[in-house]
């Protein structure tokens, strides 16, 4: 559905994006995350048209988005971070005007205004005026706008910025029916564990590059590797079986690090290419009540972080 290929865009000097190359499939939700100014909203302004690359191109459905853009313009459903409104028009005229403007029969237009109210969950404000309405019903509005003409990909700038717990849910139901709908959807956000519930697949930008690409699974498992290893001991040993698996623990050159995290919880970390199990195997022989053993679960805002630091 969409293949970005080497797309940069330089201001003078300073490089926004730098030869981003990325392909989601069809019926993605594909979350965009990094930093602000990590080149997201540059990326979705040239994919929307608006902005031209200083190099490199992007396919959306087959269809040039730079030497075609009227014809991309068809395919792709744009919903900025901010936007504009007509706080003087009720819900269904605000639907309507912008069906006109994709030249829509007057039919077909007051059947596509209840149809999409009730996609976004606001049937019952249809006559109410656009001002009386809260940010997240605004937003959810939008999201209609950017739904008129049918598009096969839809681009979502930071669509739940501002929103409360409640309207986030909503919106997060609204993107898993849009996929079961056939639609591709690339959505971005700062917050990797809020994409990361809701995302089939991730890419991570940082200083207009890419970082990681792929799904959330493999996200994990890169990470994983990186966590540290949790040993749970049995509260019935007492101290001494703490001070067993701390002494064990030393005497092994790949413990590099030992942490007790709780009265009976030690976190390790290992040199690089070590086995775990060969850990494992150690404790049990030397009579440590070992009774759980595994990676500490990923923490996905230090993953964040992690990937994400600042080399400056």
């Amino acid at each position: 559905m969409l293949k970005i290929d080497h797309l940069t865009k330089r201001y003078g000097r300073f490089t926004a994006l730098d030869g981003l190359n990325l392909e989601i499939a069809d019926r993605q939700l594909h979350g965009f995350v990094g930093p602000n100014g990590a080149g997201k909203t540059t990326t979705m302004r040239i994919l929307a048209t608006l902005l031209s690359p200083t190099e490199g191109t992007a396919f959306v459905d087959g269809v040039n988005v730079v030497k075609n853009g009227a014809e991309a313009r068809k395919r792709v459903g744009y919903m900025p971070d901010f936007f504009g409104v007509y706080d003087n028009l009720k819900c269904r005229e605000y639907l309507d005007f912008y069906a006109r403007c994709c030249r829509i029969g007057a039919k077909e237009r007051a059947q596509m205004a209840d149809r999409l109210l009730d996609l976004v969950q606001l049937s019952d404000k249809r006559d109410d005026y656009v001002e009386s309405l809260s940010r997240g019903m605004k937003q959810r509005l939008c999201l209609a706008r950017s739904l008129i003409h049918d598009p096969k990909l839809l681009i979502l700038d930071e669509p739940a910025s501002g929103m409360d717990p409640r309207a986030r849910a909503e919106m997060k139901n609204i993107l898993k029916t849009l996929r079961e709908m056939g639609k591709t959807v690339l959505i971005s956000s700062h917050i990797l564990p809020e994409l990361s519930e809701m995302c089939d697949s991730l890419t991570i930008l940082d200083h207009g590059c890419l970082v990681f690409s792929g799904s959330v699974e493999a996200l994990a498992e890169k990470m994983n590797g990186n966590a540290p290893l949790e040993v749970r001991l049995s509260e019935t040993g007492g101290e001494n079986a703490l001070e067993a698996a701390v002494t064990c623990l030393k005497e092994l050159p790949d413990v590099k690090e030992i942490l007790q995290a709780e009265p009976f919880l030690l976190q390790i970390r290992l040199a690089e290419g070590s086995e775990p199990a060969e850990i494992l195997r150690n404790l049990v022989v030397r009579g440590v009540p070992v009774c759980d053993f595994h990676r500490a679960p990923m923490n996905l805002e230090k993953v964040f972080m992690e990937v994400t630091q600042d080399d400056a």
